[in-house]
């Protein structure tokens, strides 16, 4: 099975303007493409922007809405998968709000849907609803791929369920803070590592309103090493998601078979 050549986009748009956004995404979708990607990531809340305070009821759409079908177009246009974050009005339950991220494949169809489930500070606890399922997943070009966002994946709990579930790719939208390098930079190698699977994490960058991204996109290997890694500043960085070097590093280092699920109970 060939390598999955994944793209990282690091930026944070342009605040509270989705079109600008994007065409933002438009055209690193373009360049994703022309560098032999098939997968491109944007950051969380990237259609929106993060810090919009109020605006986010405003601006929030369904998973269906004309956004999604906008991203699958650009999808469909230069033949990659594009994840991104926004947010997420729920057609079912009035005024109910989440921090969501989907996947949508080549031609145009989604993939996986997942709705934040660990919210982070005053801002999503005030804006948001958190999610209620774990494991959020999909094939795509031969990988199983799941999705989760940002705070989500500096719970151990939470990338090992994935690793249970058979993930070979965790796709994490960010929207990660300084001082809070040590993410990208130790936790989510370690992570990899821990549970032997790539996992790609793009992140916002620069000042936003009160928050200060600190950029630092990596795609993690299950080695425990940066296969790709942005600076502080707007980048596309890609790397290669390489299935037979993940059979070989399971092979190698046995954690999930190694467990011993009898002695955790106490954890949950």
């Amino acid at each position: 099975m060939p390598a999955l050549r994944t793209a990282l986009l690091q930026s944070s748009g342009e605040l509270g303007d989705v079109a600008a956004n994007l065409k933002v995404l438009d055209e690193a979708a373009a360049r994703a493409a022309a560098a032999g990607a098939s997968l491109l990531l944007a950051p969380e809340l990237f259609l929106t922007g993060y810090a919009i305070g109020a605006d986010i009821a405003r601006l929030a759409e369904p998973a269906d809405g004309p956004s999604a079908r906008a991203v699958a177009a650009i999808a469909v246009r230069h033949g990659l998968a594009v994840g991104y974050g926004y947010p997420e009005r729920d057609t079912e339950r009035h005024g109910v709000l989440y921090n969501s991220a989907q996947l949508i494949a080549a031609d145009g169809v989604p993939l996986v849907r997942y709705r934040k489930t660990h919210l982070f500070g005053d801002f999503e606890l005030k804006w948001f609803t958190p999610g209620d399922r774990a494991v959020a997943q999909a094939e795509l070009d031969g990988l199983t791929v799941g999705m989760m966002i940002c705070y989500d994946v500096e719970f151990p709990e939470n990338v090992r369920a994935h690793a249970l579930a058979g993930t070979d790719l965790l796709l994490v939208p960010t929207a990660l803070m300084h001082p809070a390098e040590v993410v990208p930079l130790s936790v989510v190698p370690v992570r990899a590592f821990e549970n032997q699977l790539y996992i790609a994490y793009a992140n916002r960058t620069g000042p936003e309103g009160d928050f200060e991204f600190v950029g630092l996109s990596t795609l993690a290997g299950p080695d425990g090493t940066a296969r790709a890694r942005a600076g502080r500043g707007e980048d596309l960085v890609l790397g290669d998601v390489d299935p037979a070097f993940l059979v070989a590093s399971r092979e190698e280092n046995p954690y999930l078979r190694d467990r011993r699920p009898g002695l955790y109970g106490p954890l949950v």
